[in-house]
């Protein structure tokens, strides 16, 4: 084996992994707190999901709503496997967080009467999902969270979360300087999601699963992954691979409605709320009628809708850039992964099993979202647990960490290419036992293994700890993050078909056509954790 040479070294009382809502909502408030912070991020500044945000907030409306009403809708859409107490934890923080970020200088819409303006999406009982510049909500909390002036390195990749008897001490990260180890006591996964699984996704490049796999690498616990929730309306393009802009379900909201290649309604007696049922159900219906009809997409017929390049101008845009005109035609969308409802296993506070190591939005399980994602529930639990986690690492002062020596790791790599087919192929919005053998068979054959780390130097004392590397990473880093990002995605694709392939009933996004019916004996979530041989296993 060669050992990696080791370019660099600092020091951080919390290092987040991820520049997102989640990630810098907690740099932000860990350093008012006190605490030095020092955020990682693979690509540059908008180079996030919370970037491509759509829809808006999920968060109590101040008349007609409440607390209840919002925590009834959310354990509806999450079939079961929600946990109540965190639900309510979360949702009961949801105005504190929009006011810690309208403080910062967001800006959302207003309606006529002054307000800030509401709409509906799909499995609420009402309007209460606040947005910004129409459907650019993410960008704009992007926009805020970026001028609030924290200290990120840009193009620098975690490798692995160093932990010791006490917990965690560090991390090992790649950047435009090659190697480098942070010494810390406390690190936070806020690293996205698992979009790069599949061929057509909504997700930005960087959305590889490396959170999910550096905390089963930790040794710590995921769950509920095999629910991946499949954005319902993507724009449909022919030939279109890789991220897809998608038509936020606001759309639907305002009036839009969804029409198959005939004419007729794609959800007409599917469920109560029409194209404004829950994701898993929309999807599902056009899943089905795709089928039926033997085409690759149906139509969002968005016609009726007044003003539709004011209140939806990114829609519009992408729209246009296809040669599509809202106001004249039909829009063609088709379902393509969206949002991962599981992960890590952390409480409300975003902590692990493993001490010292948090984890929050896309990537945790906090027990919000179930089996199935309520629609807009996302920022709104980047906002709240990303706080919580700023807070909560201060209780990792005075932790004496000191990183000595990283361990030789051996990962499994498969060809993205074939991993994102098989995945695609087997694991989207309906699966079977057949499929996912396959996939499981086939995944094997495809891995190769790599050591990564090293057995080797140690550290006696830390290099220049006031001059952090700045990441400016060539032709060689690049090579090194696209490796970490496929050992990371072959390992997380492992653990989503095992899981998927023990929950034998349909429930939420996880939908078998041969086990068409929930089981209530599998009515609780299945954690996986990491075996001797660093294989995931289902634990009992």
């Amino acid at each position: 084996m060669t050992p990696v040479s080791i370019d660099w070294e600092t020091e951080a009382d919390l290092v987040v992994i991820g520049g997102g809502v989640a990630g810098l909502t907690a740099a932000r408030t860990a350093s008012l707190r006190g605490l030095r912070v020092l955020t990682l991020s693979k690509g540059g500044a908008t180079d996030t999901s919370t970037q491509y945000a759509q829809g808006g907030i999920a968060v109590v409306a101040p008349h007609g709503d409440s607390v209840e009403s919002h925590v009834h809708d959310t354990v509806e859409a999450g079939a079961g496997l929600c946990d109540v107490d965190a639900v309510r934890s979360i949702v009961e923080g949801g105005q504190a967080a929009v006011a810690a970020l309208t403080d910062l200088g967001a800006v959302f819409d207003l309606g006529r009467d002054g307000q800030i303006s509401r709409t509906r999406e799909g499995g609420h009982s009402t309007r209460r999902i606040i947005h910004a510049g129409g459907d650019a909500t993410g960008a704009e909390v992007q926009r805020a969270l970026n001028a609030a002036g924290l200290p990120v390195l840009f193009g620098a990749a975690a490798c692995e979360i160093l932990t010791g008897p006490g917990g965690v001490q560090g991390v090992l990260a790649v950047s435009g300087k090659g190697f480098g180890v942070v010494h810390a006591p406390a690190v936070l996964l806020a690293t996205g999601g698992l979009g790069q699984l599949y061929a057509l996704s909504t997700n930005p490049p960087g959305a590889t699963a490396d959170g999910v796999a550096l905390a089963l690498w930790a040794g710590a616990a995921v769950a509920d992954l095999e629910f991946v929730q499949f954005h319902p309306t993507v724009l449909y393009t022919p030939g279109g691979l890789g991220r897809r802009p998608l038509i936020s379900e606001a759309v639907r909201g305002e009036g839009g409605i969804l029409v198959d290649s005939e004419g007729d309604s794609v959800t007409a007696g599917v469920h109560p709320r029409g194209d404004l049922a829950p994701r898993d159900v929309v999807s599902r219906a056009i899943a089905a009628r795709m089928r039926a009809l033997g085409t690759d997409h149906v139509y969002l017929d968005a016609r009726a809708i007044d003003g539709f390049p004011q209140r939806f101008p990114t829609i519009t845009a992408s729209c246009r850039a296809a040669g599509i005109d809202p106001h004249t035609d039909l829009i063609p969308v088709a379902p393509a992964a969206h949002y991962q409802c599981g992960g890590v296993v952390t409480d409300p506070h975003g902590r692990t099993a493993v001490a010292g190591l948090y984890a929050a939005g896309e990537v945790a399980r906090t027990g919000l979202h179930g089996a199935n994602r309520l629609a807009s529930n996302s920022l709104l639990e980047g906002l709240v647990v990303g706080e919580r986690v700023g807070a909560a690492a201060a209780e990792r002062l005075g932790e004496r960490v000191r990183v000595t020596d990283v361990p030789t790791r051996v990962v499994e790599r498969a060809d993205r290419d074939v991993l994102q087919q098989l995945m695609t192929d087997h694991a989207s919005v309906v699966r079977d036992r057949a499929g996912l053998d396959e996939a499981i068979k086939r995944m094997k054959d495809a891995v190769t293994q790599r050591e990564t780390g090293s057995s080797g130097p140690r550290f006696d004392g830390l290099a220049e700890t006031d001059d952090r590397p700045q990441a400016t990473p060539g032709t060689e880093i690049a090579g090194r993050i696209a490796g970490i990002e496929d050992a990371a995605l072959t390992l997380t694709a492992r653990t989503l078909l095992l899981a998927a392939s023990a929950r034998t009933e349909s429930r939420g996004c996880h939908t078998r056509s041969d086990h068409p019916a929930p089981d209530d004996r599998l009515q609780h979530s299945m954690p996986v954790l990491l075996d001797e041989d660093g294989r995931p296993r289902l634990d009992p």
